[in-house]
């Protein structure tokens, strides 16, 4: 690649003994010149062996370098990193995911090419156990009807588009001069809050689905349960009159639960059967294609259930956090003016 720029590769972590191995070596395996390239694993107080790990890389590889992350969370992961970067490429990427071996070179590309602010590929999601559940989970991940219009999540192919998000990104550094570092005070949802002030700024997000990044999906009900209700509630919890960061997919979880509430609390069984039945119909009818594309008739019965607990934990976990944000707000300003 003639006249290839410096990229920072800047990995946050905590935690990620499984995957950080997978990950590391397949930045490696990336074809960009090694000369050009810095890896930063931020790392925020493991407590598993992925800090050994990370420094068992480093000694074989001397771009790949460990930082630490003292307060843990993921943008200021990000924000050690940015300010520590020697790149005039800032590249994010995710411990628990790996990456085909053009992804930073396809990045860098697309961010010439088509003069974007932020460029991102396809999320290909993987079930990291082997399981007819983790299946599921991952196929419920990559559907219109589990995340909606997100289109890096769905397997959208063919020519590069504008959008409002990407997965993890490739920036410019001179854009956080522009507008600023991480939000800080997101322990997450900061990709999407970061996002918003650069579309605000007049900035452009490209989607090049050409770009693949395997993420390795939760296997587990539980796990994901609690993982897509903390998402919904990190969504809620950054509802704000008069600013709005987040697609409308972000909150229809959110009016789903509420709609169910409602309309049995005002109209009873037949307000619950109005929002069910339409529901419940669009969740076989996506789960019957799933389980024809796997060629296993078991996804056709399993399938409803998981679309229903992700919508459910995420509406639930929306509603819970912009509660508790409003009560917090409510409670601060009693007390400002009783000061």
């Amino acid at each position: 690649m003639d006249k290839a720029p410096f990229v920072s590769v800047i990995i946050p972590c905590r935690n990620e003994q499984d995957y950080i191995g997978k990950c590391l070596e397949s930045v490696i395996m990336n074809n960009y010149p090694k000369e050009n390239l810095e890896v930063l694993v931020v790392d925020g107080n493991s407590t598993d062996a992925t800090r050994t790990i990370v420094r068992k890389y480093a000694a074989y590889y001397p771009y790949i370098k460990l930082l630490d992350n003292e307060k843990e969370t993921a943008p200021c992961a990000l924000n050690i990193g940015i300010k520590n970067a020697k790149g005039e490429i800032i590249a994010r990427m995710d411990a628990h995911s790996s990456y085909e071996k053009e992804y930073i070179s396809k990045c860098i590309k697309y961010l010439e090419q088509y003069n974007a602010d932020n460029v991102g590929g396809a999320w290909i999601s993987l079930p990291r156990k082997d399981s007819l559940v983790g299946t599921a989970i991952a196929c419920a991940l990559s559907c219109f009807f589990g995340v909606g219009n997100a289109h890096y999540r769905t397997g959208q192919r063919g020519e590069p588009r504008w959008v409002d998000t990407v997965p993890f990104g490739c920036f410019k550094k001179d854009i956080f001069n522009e507008i600023g570092y991480f939000d800080e005070s997101l322990p997450r949802n900061e990709d999407t809050e970061f996002n918003y002030r650069l579309r605000k700024s007049g900035g452009r997000i490209l989607l090049a689905p050409d770009i693949e990044i395997y993420y390795y999906a939760r296997s587990a009900l539980k796990e994901i349960c609690r993982h897509i209700f903390d998402n919904g509630f990190k969504v809620g919890s950054s509802i704000r009159p008069r600013q709005m960061i987040f697609s409308i997919r972000h909150l229809i979880p959110l009016m789903f639960v509420l709609g169910l509430v409602f309309s049995t609390v005002f109209f009873g069984i037949t307000g619950f059967y109005a929002i069910a039945i339409p529901y419940a119909l669009c969740s076989i009818y996506f789960s019957t294609r799933i389980a024809i594309a796997k060629k296993d008739i078991r996804l056709i019965f399993l399938m409803p259930f998981v679309f229903f607990l992700i919508h459910f934990s995420y509406g639930v976990g929306s509603i819970c956090g912009f509660v508790k944000s409003m009560a917090s707000e409510t409670m601060f300003k009693i007390g400002t003016a009783q000061s």
